[in-house]
């Protein structure tokens, strides 16, 4: 059991200002692995306050100031990457391959693309006539971070966020805080200045809130639901305050007539169960042509039932391991419920967990087929290793399909390169990945729609947190 009580404000560990402690669950066994503290709207108050001191000094660092705390954060958290796999594999249920070879190193990765900025972005640039632009920090910026990929989403704010010079407040999913503790100490340690970083635990109602309202925080970055990205617009609103939503998804996988099936529909199958299937991205709509429909049902089901299911600390590279959550281990349940009741067939999986699991929150890897696109499961995001499987009779209308969503967060194309690039022209998502390919460090990530707004990655996640300021006259 790890007690982690204390937040992190004005570069010290202090205590809340109204004890109440809340435990973390490990998925695997449903017992307590930690404990923390749930925050309040007067420890949020404190945090703001010292990121809104931090800032009129840390925003006038220079670039080789922040490159160098960049550079502290970086090698620690390398030394420290096993402890964070480890961290995040008990307290949300990655199995510990994924933990050690994505969870943990996709959070240094974002670091590491938010240094390389540094070395070749342009705060200052000459605009013509006199004209110079300075691109400046936004200020004091709230980050709300969930529990699904919890170091990828946390270094992607705050990576970029220290290389623009601006001070910030986190609160982390109260459902896996530990490896954010684990963070902050990691800051702590390379030495940067106080109020710069700043960390309160709690739920939505008490922390969340409280910041996105908060009259001193310049600008909110939240990645978690769409319902919930909602909320905290509203609260944004009101402080006509800058937001940038990283939200749910829905993505279609688009298999067309002339594509490799056996590769094409393992390969879409395994990428969507992959985190258990709990990844905003996952490609958990896959559209098959009319024609060869049974036969990409069956590929897809045959590799589901392979998908082994299994104790995070004991698992095989490729398994898949529980929910990270009891709400979502339910949900899912629920939904895989839903789809039988309205008439979708069961190809593989199916309610329950799997056989030799009486605890945790542990599913079956689930295969839909005869789903049209307004089924509920063709609709909501299931966030869970639960693929459907829906018919198209033409490549136009295949399209249709895709774009018949209110998500547009991710899609995938598989054929013929020169069929997939035109379809992924068509197709109305922040990413559209082509046979297989995945972006690497700095690609922008972010959707359309009511996938949010903004882009996490490269210069265009840097550029969230500054503001354009025209400097009129400046070369006269």
């Amino acid at each position: 059991m790890r007690e982690k009580l204390n937040f992190y404000i004005d570069g010290k560990w202090v205590a809340p200002a109204k004890p109440r402690t809340h435990d973390v669950i490990n998925p695997a066994n449903e017992e307590p692995c930690g404990r923390i503290s749930l925050g309040s709207a007067e420890d949020v108050n404190k945090a703001v306050a010292a990121a809104k001191r931090a800032f009129d000094t840390w925003s006038q660092t220079s670039v080789d100031e922040r490159k160098a705390y960049l550079d502290k954060i970086i090698g620690i958290y390398q030394r420290r990457m096993a402890e964070m796999a480890e961290t995040i594999s008990m307290e949300m249920g990655a199995p510990m391959p994924l933990a050690q070879s994505s969870q943990a190193p996709a959070g240094l990765g974002y670091l590491m693309d938010a240094r390389k900025q540094l070395d070749e972005f342009q705060f200052e640039s000459d605009y013509g006539n006199g004209r110079r632009i300075l691109k400046e920090p936004i200020g004091v910026v709230g980050m709300i971070t969930p529990w699904n990929w919890p170091q990828n989403q946390i270094c992607a704010k705050v990576g970029p966020a220290i290389a623009a010079g601006c001070t910030m407040v986190l609160k982390p999913s109260e459902l896996a805080p530990l490896n954010a503790v684990l963070f902050a100490e990691i800051v702590d340690e390379a030495g940067l200045p106080p109020g710069v970083f700043n960390l309160v635990n709690g739920d939505g109602p008490g922390v969340g809130a409280a910041l996105s309202a908060h009259p001193d925080v310049d600008m909110m970055s939240f990645t978690g639901s769409t319902r919930a990205g909602q909320s905290v617009m509203e609260n944004c609103a009101r402080g006509i305050k800058k937001v940038a939503l990283e939200l749910g998804g829905k993505s279609p996988n688009i298999i067309l007539d002339d594509a490799e099936l056996p590769k094409a529909v393992a390969r879409g199958m395994l990428h969507m169960a992959n985190n258990t299937g709990q990844s905003c991205n996952a490609p958990s709509r896959m559209l098959a042509p009319k024609a060869k429909y049974a036969e990409v049902v069956q590929i897809a089901a045959e590799t589901a039932k392979s998908i082994k299911v299994q104790a995070p600390d004991q698992a095989e590279k490729g398994a898949i391991g529980p929910l990270a959550n009891a709400n979502q281990f339910q949900k899912v349940q629920s939904l895989i419920q839903k789809g039988i009741d309205e008439g979708a067939r069961v190809a593989a999986g199916g309610v329950g967990r799997p056989d030799g699991f009486n605890r945790g929150y542990y599913v079956k890897p689930t295969v839909f087929a005869d789903v049209n696109n307004d089924m509920t499961i063709a609709r909501e995001e299931i966030f869970g290793p639960v693929l459907v499987v829906i018919p198209y009779e033409t490549e136009a209308d295949a399209i249709r399909i895709a774009n018949d969503t209110p998500y547009g967060l991710a899609a995938y194309v598989q054929g013929s390169q020169e069929r997939a690039r035109k379809v992924a022209k068509k197709l109305r998502a922040g990413n559209v990945h082509i046979n297989g390919a995945f972006g690497g460090m700095g690609t922008p990530f972010g959707g359309y729609k009511q996938s949010g707004l903004g882009r996490e990655g490269g210069h265009f996640g840097l550029e969230e947190f500054l503001e354009v300021k025209a400097a009129i006259g400046w070369g006269e």
